[in-house]
């Protein structure tokens, strides 16, 4: 040894080193340079079956075109979509166009990620079969399975229910004889992630090394205490992913709840904000108790502990996962205040629109074409009231917008103006009394007052929430001197015409205000601070009507004579850019899907 090796070999701290054998290593499937696995690890291998002999690995099919085949739900008509289905044919037989598809999606355990459909009718299956050559796996599909997302930092499964096509970036596993809830308890164990990463150092999960990791046929066999852990933690995460309005089985508000609900905004969500943190807690405690169980099974207690950080309870209603756990306990707070302040705003303007309603839980109108009298149709059954012929429900208490075009706007210039509309649905939902506190404690949250919420940040939020594939679309000048929503499923031909007399309607009242300024500007009786001020406004007035005069002349005008149809099947990939400048512009909504 030379003098430098010397010095190295002295300053170098003995535990970088391992003594390993290559034979050892032969006993690890793929036979992996793993100088770190312990005997207890190799023993692992050796002594337990791989996961492929207890089950069925598959990867499912591949579109070759998904802007052709797959949408999220909430783009198309929920009547077309096919819940519950139990095979191809008796999809196929049922009539639906849509069956829910699972494409892997973000990393969460247990439930979760069901928010896309695909094409599935007798007609794209026989398409897909043949730009696929086959439709991979097609024996599995609509049955019950453990899902996972092929691509992540951290492995993850899901247990998806009866009725949906799975994707090739969502590899799947199918039990056979072996318990679903004790494969999906055995692969959400840190024990298994642990041993995963000793074969497979990617951040690819395709399903060949995964189906290599060894399982403890004694616990998968008779564990009754494991299968009911996994089922608490299914029905947890499930009730959480459904609090979301992106989520299918969404039915109301968890601020609207009635378990939940004080008279103020505050009170409500400190009651509801302790129910989260209660279900957080409880499901970190099932997870330690199922990772010890698996640590036991495995041998593993010199390798690993049984805790999990609160960064990987992947529920919404836990901020240390929903955003990242990249600030500290009291930003992460303040951010889950402010974006559930901006989810009740959401949901308000979702009834504001008839897709939601106060009289009726869970969807409205989500159909193409649906109008204010399918709306109350639709309340009234549920009301057990007559459908026809009868007074309007005396409990109705926030009714929906008439002609489906809500202007948002700079001030107070119409009666249905979307801050006046969310004013008055917060009177109603929580109450005149604590009327002022709770519109104080959300703008509070918000950082802003409403209106400028609205203005500023509300459809930008709208498009995030759901992907880039929004349901509310927004007419908007270059400037944002005019602005209005709709809803695209209630969206008719003549509904561009609507959204143009309302902006005819803003331009005369701005002038109509002009003209009282000019008079304010030269009379006698107005202070010099007055008619400054007279002067600036109206030199503002003037370059918004310039502003509205150019984009009806240039665009909404023309727009309207063409009176555009849509069809939901083609997507708001399609839609949405058929208007062109008259819609504000959502970047990346061209980019090809993937």
């Amino acid at each position: 040894m030379n003098n430098e090796e010397h010095i190295l070999s002295k300053e170098k701290p003995k535990r970088f080193f391992f003594r390993a054998s290559t034979a050892d290593f032969k006993k690890i499937p793929g036979s992996p340079i793993a100088y770190s696995a312990s005997q207890n690890v190799i023993r692992a291998f050796c002594d337990f079956p791989a996961l492929s002999l207890v089950a069925e690995k598959r990867l499912g099919l591949c579109t070759g075109n998904n802007d052709e085949f797959i949408r999220a739900w909430t783009e198309v008509d929920y009547k077309n979509i096919g819940f519950d289905r139990k095979f191809n044919q008796d999809f196929i037989d049922s009539g639906f166009r849509y069956a829910p598809h699972n494409k892997g999606g973000e990393t969460r355990k247990w439930s979760g990620n069901q928010e896309l459909v695909i094409k599935f009718d007798k007609q794209s299956f026989d398409k897909l079969s043949v730009l696929c050559n086959r439709l991979a796996s097609r024996s599995r599909y609509f049955q019950e399975c453990i899902t996972w997302s092929e691509i992540g930092s951290n492995f993850a499964v899901r247990v998806l229910p009866q009725g949906f096509v799975f994707n090739i970036k969502g590899p799947s596993i199918f039990a056979g004889s072996a318990n679903l809830l004790v494969i999906a308890a055995h692969l959400n164990s840190n024990s298994f992630s642990y041993l995963l990463k000793l074969i497979s150092q990617t951040m690819s999960f395709n399903g060949g090394e995964v189906e290599k990791i060894p399982v403890c046929l004694e616990i998968l066999n008779s564990d009754v205490e494991v299968v009911n852990k996994s089922q608490r933690c299914i029905d947890i995460a499930s009730l959480d992913y459904a609090s979301k309005e992106t989520s299918w089985d969404f039915t109301s508000l968890p601020l609207l709840n009635s378990d939940s609900w004080q008279p103020t905004l505050n009170e409500t969500f400190q009651r509801l904000r302790v129910n989260w943190q209660e279900t957080t807690l409880e499901m970190q405690r099932l997870e330690e108790e199922n990772n010890r169980i698996f640590i036991d099974a495995y041998g593993l207690q010199d390798e690993l502990t049984p805790e999990v950080p609160l960064n990987e309870i992947t529920l919404t209603c836990n901020p240390h996962y929903r955003y990242s756990n990249s600030k500290n306990a009291e930003e992460l707070e303040l951010r889950l205040l402010a974006d559930t302040m901006k989810e009740f705003i959401s949901y308000a303007v979702g009834c504001m629109f008839g897709r939601y309603s106060l009289d009726k839980p869970g969807l409205i109108l989500a159909n193409q074409g649906e109008t204010i009298e399918d709306y109350w149709k639709n309340v009234r059954s549920y009301q057990n009231l007559p459908t026809a012929n009868c007074p309007l429900p005396t409990d109705s208490i926030f009714l929906p917008d008439a002609d489906n075009v809500i202007p948002i706007l700079d001030g107070d210039w119409f009666t249905d103006d979307i801050s006046e509309r969310f004013r008055q649905f917060l009177r109603i939902t929580f109450g005149i009394e604590h009327y002022e506190e709770n519109l104080k404690f959300i703008e509070q949250a918000l950082g802003k007052d409403v209106r400028k919420y609205f203005l500023k940040d509300f459809y930008n939020d709208h498009v995030r929430r759901y992907k880039k594939r929004p349901i509310y679309w927004l007419f908007s000048t270059p400037k944002g001197s005019f602005n209005a929503l709709i809803y695209m499923h209630r969206y008719r031909s003549d509904t561009v015409s609507v959204v143009l007399n309302y902006l005819r309607e803003f331009r005369i009242k701005l002038t109509t205000e002009k003209n009282h300024l000019e008079a304010v500007s030269i009379s006698a009786s107005a202070s010099p601070g007055e008619k400054t001020k007279a002067l600036k406004e109206i030199e503002s007035i003037r370059k918004m009507v310039e502003e509205l005069d150019s984009y009806e002349r240039e665009i909404l005008y023309p727009l309207a004579t063409e009176q555009l149809e849509i069809d939901l099947d083609d997507g708001v990939k399609v839609n949405y850019q058929k208007f062109g400048p008259a819609l504000r512009k959502i970047p990346g909504l061209d980019n090809k899907e993937e």
